[in-house]
């Protein structure tokens, strides 16, 4: 598998942790802002929709979870950045939907 595969292998296992309080997956809310691969350790650098968040290590474990069952994957670091700052513009089309968020 190549590194662009591994890539987008992640991104599709990322999509099935869910945001408990939105109920929408971490990829759609534009919360995953990079995926960096050295040897077998996947970085996920992201944010949360607030600072002080009570579901971060919640969410924190799930990656790990999820991430370190794609193939080649053993270890998974959670990087939590707050900036860029997430607005609501990150949200996917896909998300607005889910989230009954419509256009002007």
């Amino acid at each position: 598998m190549t590194q662009a595969e591994q890539v987008q292998a992640i991104l599709t296992a990322l999509s099935q942790v869910i945001d408990p309080e939105l109920g929408i997956d971490i990829v759609n809310l534009g919360l995953v802002y990079d995926i960096e691969l050295s040897g077998s350790t996947a970085t996920v650098t992201m944010t949360l929709t607030t600072m002080g968040c009570p579901l971060g290590s919640f969410l924190e474990e799930e990656i790990k979870r999820q991430v370190t069952n794609v193939d080649g994957i053993s270890a998974c670091l959670v990087k939590i950045v707050w900036y860029p700052v997430w607005t609501m513009d990150r949200i996917s089309d896909q998300g607005k939907i889910a989230l009954g968020i419509t256009g002007e």
